[in-house]
């Protein structure tokens, strides 16, 4: 779906639908209103972790975040991840198969995170026009991109708020 055909459900700042829409590119969400974006911290039975690297024509060029989006009008947010994950990446995983971690509240949005398991087997398959890299690294490196300024500008504000809690799900151990 082209970006200009997307319609997103306006919310209220508990997240919850006022029934009206929203087409992305339009100018801006009412004051007041927010919309839903989704991630998700995807982990191998191996312990590392997705990122992918945005695509040159993105805002915030070639830096890295989770994989990721806005959740579509009518689409709940572990629909809208899974979703998210298996345009950018190629993995499916089932919304309930999602971990909910927490939601970090911005300026005109409402990020809802989740942490998903796949198999170390698990093949990758990007979608170009939105990601042109994907690096499956430790914990600690997503913290060291984050230090050194790799992480695309909205990260820095919402790992500050949910790392902690995003590393703690990832260090729970899981039978696979």
């Amino acid at each position: 779906m082209s970006g200009d055909d997307e319609w997103w459900d306006i919310l209220d700042s508990g997240g919850t639908r006022t029934g009206e829409m929203f087409r992305r590119g339009a100018e801006a969400l009412p004051s007041g209103s927010f919309h839903l974006v989704v991630a998700v911290g995807v982990q191998r039975e191996d312990g590392a972790v997705l990122l992918t690297q945005r695509a040159a024509n993105k805002e915030f060029p070639f830096s890295w975040e989770f994989p990721g989006g806005s959740a579509l009008a009518g689409e709940s947010s572990a629909d809208a991840a899974s979703r998210e994950l298996r345009e950018e990446s190629g993995l499916n995983v089932e919304p309930s198969a999602l971990t909910p971690i927490g939601r970090f509240a911005e300026t005109s949005a409402l990020l809802d995170f989740y942490v998903a398991r796949v198999r170390s087997n698990a093949r990758l398959a990007l979608q170009r026009s939105e990601v042109t890299a994907a690096e499956w690294v430790i914990p600690e490196v997503v913290e060291r991109r984050l230090a050194a300024g790799l992480m695309a500008d909205p990260w820095i504000a919402r790992l500050d708020t949910l790392w902690p809690s995003i590393k703690r799900a990832l260090s729970v151990p899981r039978s696979w």
